[in-house]
């Protein structure tokens, strides 16, 4: 079975980006969440082998939702997304415990990098 991946973002073009870029090299989308508060829940649920997670969306941030999920499962593996000029927000997710963050728009080539190095 293929690397399970839960994308979160609130937009929904940019969840599209990604799942694109995943699907076509082989990883399985299992599910998608427009907020943080929808990605903790689909967490526990789907129990995916990675998370790709915006950091500034409505409802909960990204940077809050990875410390929850962290508190589920310690051994998550999570990417941050961010916009350009974020890089305090981004050093604020790597401590709350992602792996990698890749920055929109997205490059192919640096998505499919940050997947394989967080999973590795």
């Amino acid at each position: 079975m293929g690397t399970r991946i839960l994308i979160v973002d609130d937009a929904a073009f940019m969840r599209m980006m990604i799942r694109d870029i995943l699907s076509k090299n082989g990883y399985e989308i299992v599910g998608e969440a427009e907020n943080g508060q929808v990605a903790v829940e689909k967490y526990q649920e789907l129990k995916p082998d990675l998370v790709t997670m915006d950091i500034t969306m409505p409802e909960m941030d990204g940077i809050t939702a990875v410390k929850e999920i962290k508190k589920i499962d310690p051994n998550a593996n999570i990417i941050m997304c961010s916009a350009m000029g974020q890089q305090p927000m981004v050093i604020d997710a790597i401590q709350a415990g992602a792996r990698d963050f890749i920055v929109k728009p997205f490059q192919p080539d640096r998505v499919l990098e940050a997947v394989r190095k967080a999973l590795s």
